[in-house]
């Protein structure tokens, strides 16, 4: 497949894309707003002439954001237009960046040759900046044709991927060789990459920025206040976070199981996903005396479960809670980011689908910062564990900072690489 039938065979799909939206909206109504910019029409102001950062959901966002911050001050004069693909990295993007004047969001069009172009003569960026893996074959060739410099930011590639991308060798190829930058985590990567069609001296070894996370300083202090108000100084509390449908029953199983031992803990399940955020309140207020975040009603003694449905406020959520269960990983999902908690000194519990943070996973498992767990016995063996033995918690938790502090750098050598590419 080439370049040409790509977008052919996008224009012949795009009323599957429309029922997808429609069928998404059905679930999530923020799905049926916006549409127009999907097309790259009615697309808001845009300052033209500095950086595009485009990171697509929530995850990609918050990874991002260290580096926007950083772009901000290297180069006042620039601003910098944040796009996404999805309402919830929408909404953390208003919410990270709020009041600051030179950044401008809106969703990244469709990936087809008209709509890329049209945005682009929009925003006309001097560089694009694409967060780990999301790469559109017609956004970067109209790139390419403008002369933007097009990198790729913490890149990550699996063999799974990998093997992925090269049955399309047709595609993927003259894709890569338009590109200028590839910041990659590991060497395994970047190998895969050069073997895709990168060009080798594109390829640069940069490391995780997700190593880079910075704690407000006042985190740590707000989260201990709000215990000690809650009256919950001395109760355990874990968290479940990022947890995907199918999960959540076995979080609540799990914590039935430690209640039988631990009568007063307190878990914090934090959905991915808000649409799913009612559902899941149901489900918890079944069986435990639950608290919704987003109510502002206090944890009292009786509360056995508060449900996470704010956005933005996850690293807090984690700042609450003595041991941090990882979601998306006793499902097929492939886990999401462990060094949250771990920059937070919490033993991190994990499941067996960790294939979007195999790396990284592993080597604060090596440095015994994590466990892994296959079920809902597990997780509450695990859990159970950690709440009776705290010398243990309390070495989990520091093996996890030293991993964390032990891998950064991977910030700066990215700038680096993005600053000789801005014209």
């Amino acid at each position: 497949m080439n370049r040409t039938l790509y977008s052919l065979l996008f224009h012949l799909g795009l009323p599957l894309v429309a029922l997808r939206l429609f069928l998404r909206g059905r679930k999530a109504p923020a799905y049926r707003q916006r549409i127009a910019e999907r097309f790259a029409f009615g697309l808001p102001p845009l300052q033209p002439g500095g950086i595009w950062v485009h990171a697509v959901s929530v995850g990609e966002s918050i990874a991002a954001a260290p580096m926007i911050r950083a772009l901000l001050e290297r180069h006042p004069q620039l601003p910098i237009t944040v796009t996404c693909m999805t309402p919830t990295g929408s909404e953390r993007i208003k919410a990270m960046f709020a009041g600051e004047p030179r950044i401008q969001h809106c969703y990244l069009p469709y990936d087809l040759p008209w709509a890329a172009g049209r945005f682009l003569d929009r925003a006309k960026p001097r560089l694009a900046v694409i967060m780990e893996t999301e790469l559109w074959p017609n956004h970067i060739h109209q790139c390419a044709k403008r002369g933007i410099p097009v990198a790729l930011a913490n890149a990550r590639l699996s063999e799974r991927s990998a093997r992925g991308y090269a049955r399309f060798a047709g595609l993927t190829r003259p894709m890569l060789a338009e590109m200028s930058l590839f910041a990659v985590q590991t060497e395994t990567e970047a190998e895969r990459f050069r073997q895709l069609g990168a060009r080798p001296e594109c390829v640069q070894v940069t490391g995780s920025i997700k190593f880079d996370l910075k704690i407000d300083e006042q985190l740590l202090p707000r989260a201990q206040a709000l215990r000690e108000q809650w009256g919950a100084g001395q109760r355990p509390v874990w968290i479940a976070a990022s947890t995907h449908d199918g999960e959540d029953a076995l979080m609540l199983d799990a914590h039935r199981q430690l209640l039988e031992v631990h009568a007063d803990a307190l878990l914090i399940l934090v959905p991915r996903h808000p649409e799913r955020f009612d559902a899941v309140y149901g489900v918890c207020s079944e069986q435990f005396a639950t608290v919704r975040r987003s109510s502002g009603a206090s944890v009292d003694g009786q509360t056995r479960v508060l449900l996470g449905d704010t956005m933005g406020e996850l690293l807090f959520l984690y700042a609450l809670a003595d041991i941090a269960f990882v979601g998306g990983s006793l499902v097929p999902t492939g886990g999401h980011n462990p060094l949250e908690p771990a920059a937070l000194a919490l033993p991190v519990i994990m499941g067996p689908h960790v294939f979007n943070f195999l790396e990284i996973s592993a080597m604060l498992r090596e440095a015994g910062a994590l466990q892994d767990v296959d079920d809902a016995e597990g997780l509450a063996a695990a859990v159970r564990r950690l709440v009776e033995l705290p010398q243990d918690a309390r070495k989990m938790g520091e093996a996890g900072v030293a991993v964390m502090r032990a891998n950064q750098g991977a910030l700066q050598r990215l700038l680096d690489g993005l600053g000789a590419l801005i014209r």
